[in-house]
């Protein structure tokens, strides 16, 4: 099975991508072929200062091989390394209905958090459909929260097909492990944009703040507490054992316990977890030509798939590069 993701360097990654989706991510290319690219053409859509953009794009290559990513199996990439991917996404947008885009949720929520409502971002769709379908990809790995995307690609790809020919792959949402959606330390959804994440680089007196900051309720020590309704516990049983996240649920139920106890167990779980790639992303960036070398590679692989299908596309449409007039 071919496996195709994408992740926009809008910003430094958290724990909530890694547990959201980088983690399952590493899991599928032991048996799958996965091609994983920066979406910096995505990113566009809100980060408009060159240097900070590229900045961040080898900040998110970095952050997936200190974590696991094995450039061996795994084509590892960015999206301008494909050029075809924005031909494609003009000949798809030719098929694709305007209806369709404006029933975009994720489109909607950006603009009501305050984003500049530009063409990238309401067209978005389009290239995101381009991206998935221009390396005959199979399996998309997403979230719940985000199937809607794969359906818009499917429709779109099927409105082609029905068009030109069947030359498109029609791909399969691969919905992640359930997961409860990750919080931020305000107790919303952790996001960039809202500024309450937490690295997973981050260390030190930096981390300690930030995880100390996690928002509790009032309840006192001896007050039984809803595990469930606790931010702190809820980050605590995303790297704790089974068995002893019962252990933190039955103290919370039986009271007793002060926030503060939580809080310094998360910031130890923090460090178990990712003190190991902290180090490895150092390394890393002690060696950027390295990195600029599975991105050379990862993009030649890409471009090898990427352009024998655009061979077919242009073909399909009309568009032969080299023309030859009827006889």
């Amino acid at each position: 099975m071919r496996v195709l993701s994408g992740i926009q360097p809008s910003g430094r990654l958290h724990i909530g991508n890694y547990f959201g989706a980088i983690r399952q991510h590493l899991q599928l290319q032991a048996e799958n072929e996965a091609f994983y690219f920066m979406a910096s053409y995505h990113a566009l859509t809100t980060v408009q200062n060159p240097n900070e953009l590229r900045a961040l794009t080898l900040g998110v290559a970095m952050d997936y091989l200190a974590l696991g990513l094995d450039p061996e199996k795994t084509a590892l990439f960015t999206q301008q390394d494909v050029p075809a991917v924005t031909e494609l996404t003009w000949i798809l947008s030719c098929v694709t209905p305007v209806g369709l885009l404006e029933r975009a949720v994720s489109y909607k929520d950006k603009v009501a958090q305050g984003l500049m409502a530009n063409h990238g971002l309401f067209a978005y769709p389009v290239l995101q459909a381009a991206d998935i379908l221009i390396y005959l990809s199979n399996l998309v790995p997403v979230g719940q929260d985000q199937k809607q995307h794969i359906e818009i690609t499917r429709d779109i790809a099927a409105k082609f097909n029905a068009q030109f020919g069947e030359i498109l792959v029609i791909p399969e949402p691969y919905i992640l492990e359930e997961t409860a959606v990750v919080p931020g330390i305000d107790g919303r959804k952790m996001s960039k944009s809202y500024g309450n994440e937490i690295g997973m680089f981050e260390e030190g007196k930096s981390l300690k703040k930030k995880v100390m900051s996690v928002v509790t309720d009032s309840a006192g020590v001896e007050d039984p507490k809803d595990p469930a309704e606790s931010t702190p516990y809820l980050l605590l049983s995303l790297m704790a054992s089974p068995d002893e996240t019962q252990e933190w649920a039955d103290r919370y139920k039986n009271g007793g316990m002060g926030y503060g106890e939580v809080k310094k167990r998360l910031l130890e779980l923090l460090d178990e977890t990712f003190g190991p790639y902290r180090e490895r992303r150092r390394e890393l960036e002690a060696d950027p030509a390295y990195v600029a070398d599975v991105l050379r590679e990862g993009g030649r692989r890409a471009r090898l798939v990427a352009n024998g299908v655009m061979e077919q596309v242009r073909e399909a449409v009309g568009l032969p590069i080299s023309y030859e007039p009827p006889r």
